[in-house]
């Protein structure tokens, strides 16, 4: 039986800063269902977060049109930080829920630019998460 995810917009918290920025200017890129603007701590010079247009918390909870909005907003966002910041590199990361690392209850995803020398090793890369983890080689 096939299933049906909800889309609507529920009312969004009052104080959700990412519904607040969807409303307003600042807007790198956007299409129906997400939206992509500078993240306001960055991680590094030109931090990007894709959120989608409805408010909810979990990227997995999302319906599967939101979830590849947001994926299809990377590359608009990675010509416009390569444009403005000529980064090395990159990191794409989602922290889903507290235990990972998730502050703020609004799905979003970060397109982290990196930069040479940016940290003593980046071998790793996102393993950094769990240090004992992370030196693999």
């Amino acid at each position: 039986m096939p299933t049906t995810t909800n889309t609507a917009s529920p009312t969004p918290p009052a104080d959700c800063v990412f519904c607040s920025r969807l409303a307003g200017d600042g807007l790198l890129a956007a299409n129906d269902l997400a939206a992509g603007f500078l993240a306001g701590f960055p991680v590094s010079p030109g931090h990007v977060l894709i959120v989608p247009r409805r408010h909810e918390a979990d990227f997995f909870a999302l319906a599967p049109p939101e979830q590849a909005a947001m994926v299809a907003l990377v590359e608009p966002v990675r010509r416009h930080i390569d444009a403005e910041f000529k980064p090395d590199a990159y990191n794409l990361g989602a922290n889903i829920g507290p235990a990972a690392g998730q502050t703020i209850a609004h799905a979003h995803l970060h397109v982290i630019p990196r930069y040479g020398g940016d940290v003593e090793e980046p071998r790793g890369g996102v393993r950094w998460v769990l240090p004992r983890t992370a030196r693999y080689w």
